[in-house]
């Protein structure tokens, strides 16, 4: 191993070996009381091949892990996506969550989990949610929320088992020139938002499934309180809305919080 250079993968292929070893004969239990207390944001630096990510109680939302190593980095990555039905059912979690990139080079082994972890979930009695994020190289920054790419998210979602699909705000762009031709002499309405967000809503089983929309980048009160008119009107479920309230002060956030409420359950047209 060369001057400056940085782990080793035979050693983070061992330490998972000889973690093993010791998790079977009492560490796992040690990690699950250091961790007891652990609430809401954790940042973990050393991370790791990621042996304390199933560990964490459910007081935790998020975990944030860096460690200096990149091949213990690369196992970490994997345990940070690879906790299963059972672990949801000892969280005593509703559901289990998956994100796929329809387009990207990886899209085949991503349905494929998604499928078989859905079944198993099911099977115990949990929820299913897809985040649904079309992305690669074969899609332009602007194909990524076209409007015909955005409601074939929503489709295969469907089709992979999700009870609940995420996905973004759909754009009037048309991104595939097949799609293009269809959409115009089929007359498919996608000047405003609300015909966007009902269409999206159609493709994910004609409305039998629930639809929510990403929030995206921090936008003024305005803008915000269209789209949720738009996804409420169009038939949506609901919105993310994480950057767009955290990033506010908490007086202003709460305020802001209680209105999409109110426009949500109609209180306020």
């Amino acid at each position: 191993m060369r001057a400056g250079d940085r782990g080793h993968p035979v050693f983070a292929w061992i330490y998972d070996r000889v973690a093993g070893y010791e998790e079977r004969h009492g560490l796992s239990e040690l990690r699950e009381e250091v961790l007891r207390e652990a609430r809401g944001r954790v940042v973990e630096l050393g991370a790791g091949t990621g042996l304390n990510f199933l560990r964490y109680p459910q007081s935790v939302e998020e975990v944030v892990a860096t460690e200096p190593d990149p091949h213990m980095l690369r196992r970490a990555g994997r345990a940070a996506v690879t906790a299963g039905v059972r672990d949801a059912l000892r969280l005593g979690c509703a559901a289990i969550g998956f994100t796929i990139y329809p387009g990207s080079a990886g899209r085949t082994r991503m349905y494929e989990q998604i499928a078989a972890l859905g079944a198993e979930a099911k099977a115990a009695g949990l929820a299913v949610v897809i985040w649904s994020y079309p992305r690669g190289t074969a899609l332009s920054k602007a194909g990524e929320t076209a409007l015909d790419v955005v409601a074939y998210a929503a489709q295969i979602a469907a089709q992979l088992g999700a009870h609940i699909i995420k996905v973004k705000l759909p754009t009037e762009h048309l991104e595939q020139e097949a799609a293009k031709r269809v959409y115009e002499s089929t007359r498919i309405p996608r000047t405003a938002l609300v015909d966007r967000i009902r269409h999206v809503v159609q493709s994910a089983f004609d409305g039998r499934r629930i639809v929510i929309f990403s929030g995206g980048a921090r936008e003024d009160d305005a803008t915000i309180f269209d789209q949720v008119r738009a996804i409420r009107d169009g038939g949506g479920f609901g919105s993310i809305i994480g950057r767009n309230s955290f990033q506010r002060p908490r007086a202003e956030a709460l305020a802001l919080l209680g209105r999409i409420m109110a426009i949500y359950t109609g209180a306020e047209p």
